[in-house]
Formats: structure tokens, C-alpha cells, sequence
């Protein structure tokens, strides 16, 4: 991360000065959101600040094991509190999003009328909150990265330990496919590797997240690919669609079809994989691409969406059929 050492003095002013911080991340949380909040709370705590950590929702329970998880204010299940964490914050930190309407519209309207300083930290492109500081980097794998990273440069990699580093490495591995995608640099590794100093034990990290699969979710993955995947004859695109109807078949939780997308493009010859999964308001879509493809301008030209080159999501309103209907149809003009 290339910041001038202004940047620098001014957060650490920023933070030494505050006295209740508020970190907050976007709704749908994913690895990342959960992960850069964490650590960086814990981070915070350990420089005896009085922190809160605000969600627009909660987490699926894969990701909700690390410490502090169980703290995290939801404001679909406590607004008020919610409200008045805004109010009573100095300092608030925006996470792993970079617009208002991430947080939802009410958690999104808080933020938006808050005339409290604003830090924002993040890595998707063209931010639009008006913050003091704002860290955006496109090229970095992950937000948590992008806290690592922070620690590391403000002089405090001797305050990291398990409470920290196991979160952020969840936001890593969780936010890069496990250390696959063109994200990763060798600043990554090296940032893992401070981690890893810290005491960090990956294998734990790694196992609660990927190896606590209940016999429901297996069952629901397994269904998506021997009975769901369409791989469309003519163009390097795989497709899982999943109906409401489907998912209750398996008692469908939040979370539960985390990372199948990347299980399309791990076919050979596949360029292209999205997931369709119906719920009351419509179809939620997520895409994931390699090479030359980049999902990110095809989500927002298409299906209201947006997100990086290679790893996106989108809404459409339609029915599934009109949904796949008109995927097929882009694609096709796209190979």
C-alpha cells in the first residue's frame, strides 16, 4: 500500500483522539466483511478504545465462530441499538463496501446522515462515501488485507495475536478462493506470513470454515451439481439455478451454497460460472470469471449489479426461466 506518511499521522490522530468507534460492513455478510471487522476490532480493543461493530444482518453460522463474532450488532434484529451506535460514535469505520446502499436502506440512511468522521477501507471500485481518510485499492485481494496491512504500516505488528490474525486470514482465504485468484500478490503472502509469526494457526481457520458442512448442505451442493448444472454447449459458461421450492427441499440456511459458483469454473475449459438462487424478492445472481472475462461490467450492464473483475453479483426481478432465458442470450453474444 503506497500512502504518504500524512495519511498516516492523520488516521493514527484520527484513532488516538476517538473515544467510541463504530466499524461497520455490508449486508450479506461474507468472510471478508466479517473478518476485517473483527480484527480490526480486536485491534482497536487492544489500544483501549471503546468499540462497536454494526452489521446490516447476520452471518451464516460457518463464519460466525471467531471471537467477538457473537458481539456484532445486527440491525435487522436490533435497530435501535444500531441507531444508537451511530449516534454515540466519533469515529466510524466503513468496511469492505463502498456506497451507502451496501448497508441496506435504513443501516444505509444512517451512515448517509451521520455527520460523524468517516474512515473508509476497502477494495471495490468507484467509492462514493464522503469520507477523511479513504484507503481504496483495487488491487488488493481482500479488505482484510487491506487491515493487515494498516497494523503492519502504523508501527503495531507487535500487537497482533490469534484474536486478530485468525479473522483477517479467514477474510483472505474466504475472499481469494483459498489463495487462487489474480488478487493475490506477493503481498499477500507476506502479510499471511506476519499472521502466521503472530501465532496464527491456519489449519484451525481453514477447517472451521470449510469443514463443518451439515448432511442438509451436502446434500443441497450435491443436488446443485448432478441435477442443476447446465453447461451451455457452445460457450465456456456453467450454470446452477436453484428455485425457493428447491432450497427448502434442503432446509436452505444463509450460506449454504458459499463458494459453489467456483466449483462451475473449476470445470475444464469453463471461463464463466453463476449461481442462481430465487428467493421472495427475485433472483440473487453471483458470477465468477477467469482470463480475459470480467463479471464485474456484464453484473452491472445487465443485472444490477457490480463488484470485481473476476468475482461479482447481480439482482434481476424476473422469474428464473426469463432470468436464464436472457443469460443465455447475453452470453451468447458475448463468446
Amino acid at each position: 500500500m503506497e500512502m504518504d506518511l500524512s495519511l498516516f499521522e492523520k488516521l493514527k490522530n484520527l484513532i488516538d483522539n476517538a473515544e467510541s468507534i463504530l466499524i461497520t460492513s455490508h449486508k450479506s455478510p461474507d468472510g471478508d466483511s466479517i473478518g476485517c471487522s473483527l480484527g480490526l476490532f480486536h485491534f482497536l480493543k487492544k489500544l483501549n478504545k471503546s468499540v462497536n461493530i454494526c452489521h446490516p444482518d447476520k452471518a451464516p453460522l460457518f463464519l460466525n465462530w471467531a471471537k467477538g463474532a457473537k458481539e456484532i450488532i445486527c440491525h435487522e434484529i436490533n435497530p435501535d441499538k444500531v441507531k444508537q451506535c451511530f449516534v454515540n460514535a466519533d469515529l466510524i469505520f466503513c468496511l469492505d463496501y463502498n456506497a451507502p446502499n451496501r448497508l441496506g436502506s435504513e443501516m444505509g440512511n444512517l451512515l448517509l446522515h451521520s455527520k460523524t468522521k468517516k474512515i473508509l477501507i476497502d477494495h471495490h471500485p468507484d467509492p462514493c462515501i464522503d469520507a477523511e481518510i479513504l484507503i481504496s485499492d483495487v488491487s488488493r485481494s481482500s479488505t482484510s488485507e487491506l487491515i493487515c496491512e494498516l497494523i503492519v504500516q502504523l508501527g503495531y505488528e507487535n500487537l497482533l495475536d490469534s484474536s486478530i490474525s485468525e479473522p483477517l486470514y479467514m477474510g483472505m482465504v474466504t475472499d481469494t478462493g483459498s489463495f487462487r485468484y489474480p488478487s493475490v500478490s506477493k503481498r499477500t503472502h507476506e502479510l499471511v506470513s506476519c499472521l502466521l509469526n503472530s501465532g496464527l494457526d491456519h489449519t484451525k481457520v481453514y477447517s472451521q470454515i470449510f469443514d463443518n458442512n451439515s448432511i442438509d448442505r451436502l446434500k443441497l451442493r450435491s443436488f446443485a451439481v448432478c441435477n442443476k448444472l447446465e453447461v451451455l454447449s457452445d460457450y465456456p459458461c456453467g450454470i446452477i439455478s436453484l428455485t425457493k421450492k428447491e432450497l427448502n427441499q434442503f432446509n436452505y440456511k444463509k450460506g449454504d451454497t458459499e463458494g459453489l459458483v467456483n466449483v462451475i469454473l473449476s470445470l475444464e475449459g469453463i471461463k464463466v460460472g453463476v449461481i442462481l438462487l430465487e428467493n421472495e424478492e427475485g433472483i440473487k445472481m453471483s458470477f465468477r470469471s477467469k482470463e480475459e472475462f470480467f463479471v464485474n461490467e456484464f453484473a452491472r450492464n445487465n443485472f444490477n449489479g457490480g463488484g470485481h473483475k473476476y468475482a461479482a453479483g447481480g439482482f434481476s426481478s424476473k422469474t428464473m426461466e426469463e432470468t436464464l432465458h436472457l443469460l443465455r442470450i447475453l452470453i451468447s453474444q458475448i463468446f
